[in-house]
């Protein structure tokens, strides 16, 4: 006779036998054919010339580990979101000219990087002509590195290759990850025993589970071993910038390296700044051509000058200013407002106490008071007036401060100083599988990445188990080990959701629609991006030795530099899909994927309502000033409303009697429109301008699904820069990172 017990045990032993088994669930199914009318968004050139093509190059699927956990039902999630996916997005719902997916590498089994390069081929394969595809799809991976000080960030890199054949491309991705990190993950017999949640109905949880154990069985390479020496299964690491591009340069293959969300702060520490990366070892001018200014996380634009951390004030928490409310000041009045009967000495003691702890709390100052509420941290450490701002903006990581800054100390053979020569893109850094996401500023919660838990009582308990509890309500407290704080990250997104938006696009003049034309012109920089609408834009320098000189390009002049821009607004957009996307994907996918939404532009275009300029004059030495660089806007012309849109001349004066280099790109304005989180936490402020209360857009159970946070912006393109330097040689010349 058995007896109950061991019937119980005999159970637990079958469900995790059954839980090893394979979990892979492959790539993924790719269901729509070939678009007829391939080429129909592109715009061609006043003269004929180049067209203008649409992409998103920030795409992850659910292969990435944090969108796999956002998949997951306890944060509301629809389910897994494979790489096939993303090629029926970018085709039929979406309707783009070009995109890449880009999972983050440390996710990345040996055997889902093949299935990530099979499934993209075949997506090519339904392109049609090679010559005249209707979609092209690149291979590209994520390099997420994060530092806990300033000077040990460096931040996210898109990785992207230009071929498809097995020489074109490298065996593995490289990741960020210190060599070892694997190993000192949860045992495997643990993760393997908890994947018995499966026999339950956890399948979602036990897939996890299987996905991190089979992470933790891919050994790490060996260090110091040529890439292209190494087997293919291992796990190639590199922790810092110098070791991926000296990876990438034994790779010798096709290849862009694209920084992203870099002023984002949810994971930049306060403080942090790109003058750590100009250096000829972690910057290579070649491969780094061009960086992100905007995509679904945020923009990562402008500069704001800023007393504290972000000023280069270490340890220092600054008073509140009337446009900004640091949160190591707002935790300490917090503290303040719970003092009650304590005596007044005992009270400011604490207040100073929760200033410190905050500041030294980094990207985590909330994580001192684990027991407030999003509202009573107002609107702290957020840009009120920047255009859809990142997160805890990092304005020293901004695009403006990568245009001004220079490093003398690693001049070229010319004197020319070392500097960031690099044109400005957009994408949607969507994590869905939903590839250029912002054609329409509908259904927040899927076309946005905003996540949040699915009920109160479990985010209550998921905080207590990240932070533990209060222990004094009228105190703070040391933030938790940073690894917690990590781990909270991905509970306590309620500020964080104010902050997610529709994707940006980024637009190439390219030369054809076929992979080398697109390719080429991401490589000269001939490139801009947009906040999400189909914006065209054209920006030059009229009188370059030569000929006009496009976006991008890098030229010597000794006379005062002219330019044309000419902007035309995006197509406003009727709802629905059209009826070529709903015959290519059945009634279902498309629902499941669109949302019953797809690109379908009217006739009608929204008009521009301004161009600006912005002039940067960068660093003669690297202590300079850059808030005294960036003159943004430096010019502005308002547009009447033409549906032809909208165009300005303009010189400048200043730039023989200056002596100095300078940097020069346009920005396009169109009418304001309603946009997803156009108001951010929707930030109350009284008459002398100080924030009284915050309502946040969220993403968990305290906001409807069906309320898109709806505010006017007025949506944008950004040219990517003309570098305009002072006579050395003589004519244009190919610089380091320059126009070719």
């Amino acid at each position: 006779m058995v007896t109950r017990g061991r019937a119980r045990f005999a159970a637990i032993v079958v469900a995790l036998l059954l839980a090893c088994g394979e979990r892979e669930r492959g790539a993924g199914v790719i269901e729509g054919a070939r678009r007829r009318a391939a080429g129909g968004a592109a715009a061609r050139a006043p003269d004929g010339g180049k067209r203008i093509l649409f992409g998103d190059l920030h795409v992850h699927t659910t292969w990435s580990i944090d969108a796999f956990i956002y998949s997951l039902p306890l944060f509301g999630g629809e389910g897994t979101h494979p790489p096939a996916d993303a090629c029926d997005f970018a085709r039929h719902c979406s309707q783009l000219d070009f995109f890449s997916i880009n999972d983050h590498a440390e996710g990345l089994t040996p055997e889902r990087w093949r299935r990530t390069i099979e499934s993209i081929r075949e997506c090519n394969a339904r392109a049609g002509d090679p010559a005249d595809p209707d979609l092209v799809a690149f291979v590209g991976y994520e390099w997420t590195q994060t530092g806990s000080t300033p000077e040990t960030h460096f931040g996210h890199k898109n990785v992207i290759f230009r071929g498809l054949g097995d020489a074109e491309l490298p065996a593995r991705p490289i990741t960020s990850l210190p060599d070892g990190s694997m190993r000192r993950a949860a045992p495997r017999w643990l993760l393997r025993a908890l994947q018995g949640v499966g026999m339950v109905g956890l399948g979602e949880y036990a897939d996890f589970l299987w996905l991190i154990e089979r992470m933790t069985q891919v050994p790490d390479c060996a260090a110091g071993v040529d890439s292209r020496e190494l087997p293919p299964d291992c796990r190639e690491n590199a922790e810092t910038p110098e070791l991926l591009f000296e990876k990438l340069a034994q790779q010798g293959l096709e290849t862009l390296v694209i920084p992203h969300g870099l002023a984002w702060g949810i994971h930049a520490p306060p403080g942090a700044k790109l003058d750590v990366q100009l250096t000829r070892a972690r910057h290579d001018p070649e491969r780094q051509r061009l960086l992100e200014v905007f995509s679904g996380h945020g923009s990562s634009e402008e500069f704001r000058r800023r007393a504290g951390p972000d000023g280069g004030e270490a340890g220092i928490c600054p008073e509140p200013t009337p446009d900004f409310l640091p949160c190591c000041w707002r935790a300490g009045e917090i503290v303040r407002e719970r003092c009650g009967d304590l005596p007044a000495a005992e009270c400011e003691a604490r207040v100073l106490e929760a200033r410190e702890l905050a500041l030294e709390a980094g990207v985590s100052p909330h994580a001192v008071l684990p027991d407030t509420r999003p509202e009573d941290w107002l609107d702290c450490d957020q840009c009120r007036d920047c255009f859809k701002p990142a997160m805890s903006l990092r304005p020293r990581e901004s695009a403006q401060v990568a245009l001004a800054l220079s490093n003398p100390a690693e001049a070229g053979p010319d004197g020319a100083p070392l500097r960031f020569r690099v044109g400005f893109l957009a994408s949607s850094d969507n994590h869905s599988a939903r590839a250029g996401t912002g054609y329409k500023q509908v259904a927040r919660v899927d076309n946005t990445d905003a996540r949040g838990i699915s009920s109160e009582w479990t985010a209550g308990l998921a905080r207590r188990l990240a932070l533990g509890s209060q222990q004094d309500p009228r105190r703070a407290q040391p933030a938790p080990p940073e690894q917690q704080r990590g781990f909270r990250g991905l509970l306590d997104s309620e500020r964080v959701a104010s902050f997610m938006y529709p994707g940006g696009l980024v637009a190439v003049h390219a030369a054809g629609r076929d992979r080398r034309a697109i390719w080429d012109a991401l490589a000269r920089r001939e490139v801009y991006g947009t906040s999400g609408p189909r914006i065209l834009l054209w920006f030059d320098l009229e009188n370059a030795p030569g000929g006009p000189a496009p976006m991008g390009s890098a030229v010597e002049l000794g006379a005062a530099p002219r330019f044309a821009v000419r902007a035309v607004g995006s197509f406003v957009q009727q709802p629905g899909c059209p009826p070529e996307s709903q015959a290519a994907l059945s009634p279902d996918r498309l629902a499941r994927l669109c949302g019953g939404e797809c690109y379908r532009p009217a006739d009608a275009r929204r008009p521009i309502a301004a161009i600006e300029v912005v002039r940067i004059r960068p660093q003669r030495e690297a202590d300079e000033d850059v808030a005294l660089l960036v003159e943004d806007p430096w010019r502005r012309f308002d547009c009447a409303p033409d549906p032809g849109g909208c165009r300005a001349l303009l010189e400048d004066p200043d730039y023989e009697a200056s002596g100095r280099d300078a940097v020069y790109y346009a920005r396009a304005l169109e009418v304001a429109s309603p946009a997803v989180n156009g108001a951010n936490l929707r930030t109350q402020l009284d008459a002398a301008g100080n924030a009284v209360r915050t309502h946040p857009c969220y993403a968990d159970w305290r906001s409807s699904d069906a309320d898109d946070c709806l505010a006017p912006v007025q949506e944008r393109a950004w040219s990517s820069p003309i570098f305009v330097d002072r006579p050395r040689t003589g004519g244009m010349r190919p610089l380091p990172g320059g126009a070719r």
